[in-house]
């Protein structure tokens, strides 16, 4: 990983979309900073859309969609886009599942629920499990003091995975879904269906841990903030940069060298 510095100024300048995870990337000890939400108003004010990528809720991504400065959000890991219009007043969603398949999901899910509570009894469903639509959070460190060890992180994944399922750890939680789909899946086709972008080589991904690997691999120009580094030995495809700053101020860095080079 070579720093964030050695960013070409001209690709830097050629950039139209920032994808970026949330949590541990945009936010910095559990908050969004003021700084960091700035920085999201400085690109896109700018004219470079921002597209939030994250495991978090439908229930939240919701909220981000119509309340942030941002073009769209993928959440879920993939499950899902939202956008709002704010001009036609319109919010639009784009599923990977049918209504059919969704509503299948949760009885399947519980099972492996029950499973993991039992193989690892200080696993906690995570707390904003009910807003959630086709994947179940399982918190390791968000609401759990002390955190679960690795090898306690290790046997959720291999929970879910005994079930048939995906599983991808965060920087709080282990996700497990039914499906194929990820993060990259949905924002090619965020960014294709929205964005008009055929192709994502000139673009930047932003991120911090292991369920960001796959849009490392993707994005030629990816960034990972200060403590992806906690995960390198996780990583088989690391972001190409990495920032100085951990967390919310790690994107601020980047945020600052997108505007620097269009000045």
């Amino acid at each position: 990983m070579q720093p964030l510095s050695a960013l070409d100024p001209a690709a830097a300048r050629a950039v139209r979309a920032v994808f970026t995870d949330i949590d541990d990337t945009l936010t910095s000890d559990g908050l969004l900073e003021a700084e960091a939400f700035e920085g999201i108003w400085a690109l896109a004010r700018a004219g470079i859309a921002v597209v939030p990528v994250t495991g978090r809720p439908a229930g939240w991504c919701d909220h981000f969609a119509r309340m942030w400065p941002v073009a769209g959000v993928v959440g879920e890991n993939g499950a899902f886009s939202f956008r709002y219009d704010r001009e036609a007043r319109r919010f639009e969603r784009d599923f990977v599942l049918d209504q059919a398949e969704r509503d299948q999901l949760q009885t399947r899910l519980a099972r492996v629920r029950d499973d993991i509570l039992a193989a690892v009894p200080r696993a906690r469903i995570a707390s904003d499990q009910a807003y959630r639509i086709h994947d179940l959070a399982v918190d390791f460190c968000e609401d759990v003091v002390p955190s679960l060890s690795a090898d306690e992180i290790d046997t959720i994944v291999r929970v879910f995975h005994q079930h048939g399922a995906t599983a991808k750890v965060s920087s709080i939680h282990v996700n497990g879904w039914f499906g194929s789909y990820d993060k990259l899946g949905m924002i090619r086709r965020f960014a294709q269906r929205v964005l008009g972008l055929d192709h994502l080589d000139a673009e930047i991904y932003v991120g911090d841990s292991p369920n960001d690997e796959p849009a490392f691999a993707a994005f030629p120009q990816a960034v990972g903030v200060a403590n992806v580094r906690d995960f390198a030995d996780r990583l088989r495809h690391p972001p190409a940069f990495v920032t100085e700053a951990r967390g919310g101020r790690g994107f601020v860095e980047l945020a600052r060298a997108l505007l620097a080079a269009r000045s």
